[in-house]
């Protein structure tokens, strides 16, 4: 079929937009699979701590991430109606939001350790668990304005400062991971006081993150403050502002939230089944989340075009712009889900060198495999609608689709059945 003129001028600029981002976002999910595949090498244990600590961590802290996610339409409506110094104006209530909403969610995450123990998680893993934790707390804020920089950089056309920040980040957390995980003292004698790091594991591999994350906070900051803007905007926070943000983004927020708690909820239940299970739904998890972010790059590139085309009243090329981010996203995620179904225990041994958990390993990714399409398609979805400021669609799907229906079957399958973590 020949795509007409608009149609390919849509694609070329999405694909332009969606390529760094996608990029961005799998360099986001690459820390989480650099922390399980260093800690990997560390034991089981570790690794299932990792797992369930990350899978708790997101769990709460999606839903900040999501509500800062409210900004894109915000912003790339403001840029598309002419408006720079509007849009830099959300950045600023962006970043007091992310302060805000960062500090609220850091306390209940807090206190989650205290409920490993009483869940059945296996004492040795849920120490591990508390520890990555608590490490990650401190940087709750500065993962949140992130994501608000990264709504005014991509809706300004300047994707390649979140690219940039993406490398830096994993750099800096491979780095830490190998020094804080293992320990120093197989380092040379001119690494002088880093010899005397003791090996940390699972915290170890918190910290490193933490500081990875700041760093790219810090990055994507110098970066948005060099975008030319004329004229004046607002620094201090405007509570009806932010309150508008909060409006649009906290369904966006609920919706990931949905998501999220269904796969820690499954993640807690997996870890009731030991340590080899726990760690296997790790890699699982990890890899999945790593094409996924791909699918997640072309939907917010989709919804800059599409949040564009809302700024400047163009309902047709809004449309054009939705259906062209669709096809793109099955595209790609067609050749992830072939990729995980005719090789999964190759990434699964790139995981771990663990044998139990590379065996444990290789079924799940046959079923990561098979919602691959399904699953891209639902995130660029909620980008394009994200973009036309339609965010409370989404979240009624996902309810229906993780809660009404998932939930159910992961028990059914997974306990009733007794197909273990396969089941889940």
């Amino acid at each position: 079929m020949k795509l007409s003129d608009p149609t390919r001028a849509e694609v070329r600029a999405l694909v332009r937009l969606a390529v760094p981002l996608a990029l961005a976002n799998a360099g986001q999910s690459l820390m989480g699979v650099v922390d399980a595949a260093v800690v990997g090498r560390a034991g089981a244990a570790q690794l299932a701590g990792v797992g369930l600590g990350s899978l708790l961590f997101f769990a709460v802290s999606v839903l900040g991430m999501g509500t800062m996610m409210g900004l894109d339409p915000l912003v790339s409506q403001a840029l598309g109606a002419g408006d720079g110094t509007r849009a830099r104006h959300f950045l600023w209530q962006g970043a007091w939001l992310s302060l805000l909403i960062g500090v609220l969610l850091a306390i209940p995450l807090g206190f989650v350790p205290l409920a490993l123990g009483p869940l059945g998680i296996a004492p040795e893993v849920a120490s591990q668990a508390s520890g990555h934790l608590l490490a990650r707390l401190p940087s709750l804020p500065a993962l949140l304005f992130f994501f608000a920089a990264r709504s005014y950089l991509q809706g300004s056309n300047a994707p390649r400062a979140v690219v940039l920040s993406a490398v830096m980040a994993n750099v800096v957390n491979l780095l830490l991971d190998l020094l804080l995980v293992f320990g120093g003292a197989s380092l040379p004698a001119v690494a002088g006081v880093l010899r005397a790091i003791p090996p940390l594991g699972a915290v170890g591999s918190g910290i490193a993150t933490a500081v990875a994350t700041w760093l790219q906070a810090v990055f994507v900051a110098w970066a948005a403050g060099r975008v030319p803007v004329p004229g004046r905007w607002v620094r201090r926070p405007v509570p009806r502002e932010m309150r508008l943000a909060v409006k649009v983004g906290a369904p966006v927020g609920l919706h990931m939230a949905a998501e999220v708690g269904l796969f820690a909820m499954v993640g807690i239940l997996a870890g009731r089944l030991g340590a080899v299970p726990m760690a296997a739904h790790q890699v699982a998890i990890a890899l999945a989340s790593f094409s996924f972010n791909a699918a997640v790059g072309i939907g917010n590139a989709g919804s800059v075009r599409v949040g564009w085309a809302v700024g400047s009243r163009d309902t047709p090329g809004a449309r054009r712009a939705g259906m062209v981010a669709f096809g793109t996203g099955a595209a790609l995620m067609s050749a992830w889900g072939l990729a995980f179904l005719l090789f999964p225990g190759l990434f699964a041994r790139l995981m771990s060198s663990d044998p139990a958990v590379v065996a444990a390993t290789t079924p799940l990714l046959l079923v990561a495999g098979l919602f691959q399409v399904s699953d891209g398609i639902q995130a660029v979805g909620a980008g394009v609608l994200r973009g036309a400021g339609d965010t409370r669609f989404t979240l009624w799907a996902n309810l229906v689709g993780h809660w009404a229906l998932g939930m159910p079957a992961a028990l059914g399958l997974g306990i009733a059945l007794g197909w273990g973590v396969t089941g889940l």
